[in-house]
């Protein structure tokens, strides 16, 4: 994390700040986020299974031709390669629900939900759609529609004034007058 800490520097940070902030961030960021290792990990084992799968339908296709007039061997392989199709579609289906799941949790997180657990049944998954960038089409307008249904179980930003503050660190000219006239009152 030595680039954070010279980040927290660079910005004018105490250095016992900075070795605080990072010890906290050290702590809270094992719960949301993933080694880069082990994302490389599951990413090469993904694509790894993905290439497996290519290659048994090829095989499956291969012999598929080359037992053409036996029977059993060509029912043998249709049922194989509807295993595999639904296998896949299986496959599909779970890595689909998996990215919803992440993307309606992590849109929750950002909206500041109380009881993410609670609003996660709430979403109508069948309306929304994984576009080719990766971004989720309906989200935002379910998450506008359940914050207006469920306002209370969002965190709602505190308003209020913003004193003014002009950088001066000397009083204002006021209270020198404020100070002699109390002077003057006092006679002296």
């Amino acid at each position: 994390m030595d680039w954070l800490k010279e980040l927290l520097k660079n910005a004018g940070i105490e250095d016992a700040k900075v070795d605080e902030v990072v010890g906290n961030i050290n702590k809270e960021i094992p719960k949301y986020l993933i080694p880069k290792d082990k994302y490389n990990e599951v990413s090469e084992a993904k694509k790894q299974l993905e290439s497996d799968i290519k290659d048994r339908d090829k095989q499956l296709k291969d012999l598929g031709e080359k037992a053409k007039g036996n029977e059993d061997l060509e029912k043998q392989i249709k049922e194989l390669q509807e295993t595999n199709a639904k296998a896949k579609e299986d496959y599909e289906s779970k890595i689909n629900n998996i990215t919803l799941d992440n993307a309606i949790k992590l849109a929750l997180k950002d909206n500041k939900a109380k009881h993410e657990d609670l609003l996660m049944g709430r979403f109508d998954k069948e309306k929304l759609k994984i576009k080719e960038d990766g971004t989720i089409e309906g989200l935002e307008d379910q998450i506008k529609d359940l914050k207006e249904t469920y306002k209370d179980l969002f965190v709602e930003p505190l308003g209020g004034f913003t004193p003014k503050n002009n950088g001066d660190s000397n009083p204002p000219a006021g209270m020198e007058q404020i100070a002699k006239t109390i002077q003057e009152n006092l006679g002296y």
